[in-house]
C-alpha cells in the first residue's frame, strides 16, 4: 500500500504503555493488602473476569462503571469476600497510575514521528488514570489531543467514539488517517468501520481467527517508522 497519512491515531494499553508489566505489579499489591492468593492461578482468575467484562464493553453490552466494578466484586467472591467494588477500583487505580512501563521503542518512535504527524490518543479506559500514566511516562506531550471513551460517552469500535473523535480534530479526515492498536476488535474493527487505514501491533505474533484484515502489521514499533517513511518515498 502506498499512501500518505496526515494524521496517526494510538491506543495506549499495549500500544505505547506496557499495561501487562504494570497490571503485573499493581494486582499483588491490592490482593495482598487483602488477604487474598498472589499467584498465578489468582492472576489467571481475575483476568478471565476482566476480559469477560471489558469484552462486553466493547460490544456495548454493560457500560465502563459496571466493568470496573463488577470485576472485584467477582473475583472477590471466589474467596468469599463481600467487597465494595468501586472502592477497590479506586485503590486499583492509584497503584496502575504508578506504573511508568512503556512498550519497547515507544518514546524513540512517537518523537520522531511527532515531528512529521499530528498525533492523538484514542483509548477506551478511565480518563483520569490514562492521563496520570502518560504524564509519567513523559509521553504525553507527544499528543495534540488525548480522547477516551469514558469522556466520549462511547468506545472504540462504536461509530459513535470516532465520529466524536473526527468532529474534534479539524482538517483530518479518516481515509487519510491510520491507527495503531494491538486490539483487532476495538482498534482495528473500529478503524475499519470509521474509514480509517488500520495497523495491528501483534508483538506475540498472535493468529488473526476474525474477519478483519489490517492493512498493516508489526511486531514492534520501530516497524512503523519503516512503514511510513516507505510510503513517503513511494508516492
Amino acid at each position: 500500500m502506498t499512501k500518505q497519512y496526515d494524521a496517526l491515531f494510538f491506543d495506549v494499553d499495549n500500544t505505547i504503555l506496557d499495561f501487562t508489566k504494570t497490571e503485573q505489579e499493581a494486582l499483588p499489591l491490592l490482593f495482598s493488602q487483602h488477604g487474598l492468593p498472589t499467584d498465578e492461578a489468582a492472576m489467571t482468575a481475575y483476568r478471565t473476569i476482566n476480559q469477560r467484562l471489558w469484552s462486553s464493553f466493547e460490544k456495548g453490552e454493560i457500560n465502563r462503571d459496571t466493568v470496573v466494578s463488577s470485576r472485584f466484586t467477582e473475583f472477590f467472591a471466589l474467596y468469599d469476600k463481600q467487597v465494595d467494588g468501586a472502592d477497590l477500583d479506586n485503590a486499583y487505580r492509584e497503584l496502575l497510575a504508578q506504573g511508568r512501563h512503556m512498550i519497547a521503542g515507544a518514546a524513540e518512535v512517537l518523537e520522531k514521528l511527532s515531528k512529521d504527524y499530528p498525533l492523538y490518543i484514542v483509548t477506551n479506559g478511565v480518563s483520569d488514570t490514562q492521563f496520570r500514566r502518560l504524564k509519567a511516562t513523559g509521553l504525553l506531550p507527544y499528543f495534540q489531543s488525548v480522547f477516551v471513551s469514558e469522556d466520549t460517552g462511547y468506545q472504540k469500535p462504536m461509530a459513535g467514539f470516532f465520529d466524536y473523535v473526527f468532529e474534534r480534530v479539524p482538517g483530518i479526515e479518516p481515509e487519510r488517517s491510520l491507527i495503531i492498536g494491538d486490539s483487532l476488535v476495538a482498534d482495528i474493527q473500529g478503524g475499519n468501520m470509521a474509514g480509517m487505514d488500520t495497523c495491528w501491533f501483534n508483538p506475540g505474533r498472535l493468529p488473526n481467527h476474525l474477519p478483519l484484515h489490517p492493512d498493516y502489521e508489526i511486531t514492534t514499533l520501530e516497524e512503523l517508522l519503516s512503514i511510513l517513511r516507505e510510503n513517503a518515498v513511494n508516492l
